[in-house]
């Protein structure tokens, strides 16, 4: 009697062996050391009546996963690890075949792999999961053009992680989680999108733009990724908002976070111009909470409004370092202390001025002042000042501060300050530092505003201010009373990212990718539906982009180049030098084809002060600055380089700037063992994935001091410490970090106490 298997459309049929054995040569064939035969046995497949084909595929994906790290003895009877990592993309190719057969049982169509890409668009716009807009804009004859263009091949670009993630999370779906989009679609509806304002040339663009995705040569920011192509296409990852100190802009700052979360956003909130405890209301002594139970209101919406049921909703908070409630901000995640006072999913940030980390290295007094009291005596606000480099406007605001007796201040030594700050930072991985003199000075645009904080992710630095309630008025409209409030507004920053893919883009290729990248930035902006009406404001203002890179580590051990070393630090400037150079080019380019950002009059780009800040004094940037001069820059922030741990995923690439966790290591994840290593982990590039913990830190902050230099914005940097390293030793990688330029720092992910097996011991 024969073995009968059910197929995915519920049919049965006998079992047939070869078609197992077709399916397994298909997806070993080219991959070195991928041996068929050697999947087939190891995969020890136990047929039974009525098994699942999807379950008999389920077996040999997992089987050629766990062959990616396997466990042998040499010639001298050690234990060691050896790693083929072609097995992840035969384990990819498994699930594609999955994905291709669900999709045609989905879609109705007979064929294994891509359907009819116009009926696809046709069908999805139908569903309300695509915009309609893409039927008004292209016609059938170039949708077709466009979907002929697929190049269904680019799917074996894929590992495991990266298509299963791309699966998981942003492909689209039916309402049963159904497939019905390909990769290779998903990536031609973000193109056909994004070129859209392209008008005549938008074919041509979309074009392109897929290309530049599809070859996995860049990574998009997750918003765009999930929602370009759809009826809503919130495509910013971040915003930043100022609140004041009233309860109007308590409240307005907490509704337009509910509304950001909503639609798959993070926020940035500047909390330093709120009254500290203890501080009069109304005239009323001792009446204030102070910042805490605000920022337990931010808490709540965070849990509350997740983004898109992917995650929960994420908010840092940042205060300045002279604030009277700084204490107990610093102790907003630990686990000690009164819980009523606490916020454990808000990540606290500290906006940090140079008079600080100098009276910090002279191991002298700090002063805590409540910014209330210091507008009312004083008459100005201390956070509206920052030093320049040859005017200390904010140091001599604060020392007259100081020197006025009549102020209540709370006077600390610096260093017990940092103490807390780092003893905070190696239990909960917080607070995030902003240098803010280091930041400002840096701004091309500090003739429209300043900078109070940074984003979530701590690689963006725009200016940012509060909005203002002007008036609540009742009017009569056709008989009915309505409420009309009129807001001023302030600048909401909108966080629009993508990243070249260091992995797969020499930096010869930088001056063909980088300017697709700024122009897919660019039409972000104009296309973007944000749910705040001041950041629609603000992006209109600034136009403002964020270009990084993923696959830093990628790069370096591809180029055979020590994280640990001089050449490290000379790759590093001559990278950013370069990808800086096309996108000031790429930027100033579209100014001429579109015009130049709102507030381009009045900038360090228009000066030129930009660039004589960085000493851009060669031939090519001087004919860039007096260019720039003429013709403006389309956007008034350029370069952000961003953590992108999901997208470099996706992309079989590093993390933006961070070095690796691990060599190669095996991931549990819901009762699963998956088994990972470093992109393109060979014998050749082996010793140069040096893993974060064992990395020498001042390498790591030297090297992005030297990056800093080339990037307008931030970059979202981290710092990586074992459990043996001494508080002492963490303070000087907070000093080096200031004196080395460092505008931001994100995490301190300190490593567990529980240490695994060092992976450099093992062939």
């Amino acid at each position: 009697m024969d073995i009968m298997i059910k197929k995915r459309d519920g049919r049965l049929e006998p079992l047939y062996v070869e078609k197992t054995k077709k399916m397994v040569a298909y997806v070993c064939d080219g991959l070195e050391g991928c041996d068929p035969f050697e999947l087939e046995m190891d995969s020890n497949i136990q047929f039974r009546d009525g098994m699942s084909t999807k379950e008999i595929q389920k077996i040999l994906i997992q089987t050629a996963i766990e062959k990616m790290i396997q466990t042998t003895k040499d010639s001298q009877g050690n234990v060691v690890k050896t790693t083929n990592i072609n097995w992840q993309y035969a384990a990819a190719r498994l699930l594609m075949s999955d994905l291709y057969k669900e999709a045609a049982i989905n879609r109705g169509y007979h064929h294994f792999g891509y359907g009819d890409f116009p009926t696809l668009v046709h069908k999805l716009v139908e569903l309300q999961y695509y915009g309609d807009f893409l039927l008004k804009e292209y016609s059938e004859e170039q949708i077709r053009e466009l979907g002929n263009y697929i190049k269904a091949e680019r799917d074996l670009l894929f590992n495991y992680e990266g298509l299963k993630l791309l699966a998981d999370r942003y492909l689209i779906r039916g309402f049963q989680k159904e497939v019905l989009e390909l990769p290779q679609e998903r990536f031609m509806a973000i193109a056909m999108h994004l070129a859209i304002p392209e008008g005549d040339h938008k074919l041509e663009y979309a074009k392109r733009f897929y290309d530049v995705l599809s070859e996995l040569k860049m990574t998009t920011a997750t918003p765009t990724l999930a929602s370009a192509g759809t009826p809503f296409h919130q495509l910013s990852s971040c915003f930043i908002s100022v609140v004041g100190d009233n309860l109007w802009s308590i409240y307005d700052v907490n509704q337009k976070f509910s509304a950001v979360s909503k639609h798959g956003g993070a926020l940035g909130i500047y909390m330093g111009k709120v009254r500290a405890l203890n501080s009069e209301i109304r005239g009323y002594k001792n009446a204030s909470g102070g910042v805490i139970p605000w920022i337990r209101l931010y808490n709540d919406t965070a849990v509350a409004v997740d983004q898109l049921g992917r995650r929960k909703g994420g908010a840092s908070i940042t205060l300045d370092i002279w604030h009277s409630d700084l204490y107990e901000f610093l102790d907003l995640r630990t686990n000690n202390g009164d819980d009523r006072r606490k916020a454990h999913d808000i990540f606290p940030a500290l906006s940090i001025p140079n008079l600080f980390m100098e009276r910090l290295e002279a191991r002298q007094d700090w002063s805590l002042f409540d910014p209330y009291i210091v507008g009312k005596v004083m008459g100005y606000q201390l956070e509206d000042f920052y030093d320049e480099e040859n005017k200390s406007s904010f140091t001599q605001k604060y020392l007259e501060c100081e020197a006025n007796e009549k102020l209540e201040r709370i006077t600390v030594p610096a260093l017990e300050v940092m103490k807390r700050v780092m003893k905070s930072a190696v239990e909960t991985g917080t607070p995030f530092l902003f240098f803010r003199d280091t930041v400002n000075q840096a701004n091309p645009n500090k003739h429209a505003g300043m900078i109070y904080a940074s984003n979530l992710c701590h690689e963006i630095a725009q200016n940012v201010s509060e909005s203002e309630l002007i008036e609540e008025v009742i009017e009569t409209v056709g008989g009915k009373k309505e409420v009309v409030r009129r807001l001023r507004s302030g600048d909401m920053v909108t966080c629009n990212l993508n990243s070249v893919n260091l992995g797969r883009v020499t930096i010869d290729e930088l001056k063909e990718t980088v300017p697709l990248q700024i122009r897919m930035l660019d039409n972000v902006i104009t296309l973007n539906q944000t749910p705040v009406a001041e950041a629609r404001i603000t992006s209109d203002r600034y136009r403002a982009i964020g270009l990084g890179t993923s696959g830093y580590h990628h790069y370096l051990a591809n180029n055979r180049i020590a994280w640990e070393s001089e050449e490290h630090l000379t790759e590093a400037d001559r990278l950013f030098e370069e990808i800086a150079y096309q996108a000031i080019k790429a930027s100033m380019e579209l100014a001429k084809e579109k015009g130049a950002y709102p507030e381009f009059k009045g900038s360090e780009w228009e000066t030129g002060k930009y660039f004589e800040r960085r000493g851009y004094h060669s031939e090519r940037w001087l004919e860039l600055k007096d260019s720039v001069r003429r013709y403006g820059v389309r956007n008034g922030y350029i370069m952000a380089v961003a953590p992108t741990g999901s997208t470099s995923n996706i992309a079989g690439t590093t993390a933006g700037i961070d070095p690796i966790f691990k060599k190669f290591f095996i991931e549990e994840k819901k009762g699963s063992f998956t088994p990972k290593a470093a992109p393109d982990l060979s014998s050749k590039n082996f010793w140069y994935y040096k893993e974060a913990h064992q990395i020498d830190q001042l390498y790591s902050i030297r090297a992005c001091g030297v990056r800093q230099r080339h990037i307008d914005q931030a970059q979202s940097f981290n710092l990586y410490i074992t459990p043996e390293v001494k508080a002492k030793e963490i303070l000087n990688l907070y000093m080096e970090a200031w004196k080395n330029g460092v505008k931001t720092i994100y995490y301190v992910r300190n490593q567990s106490l529980e240490m695994d097996e060092c992976t450099s011991c093992s062939s």
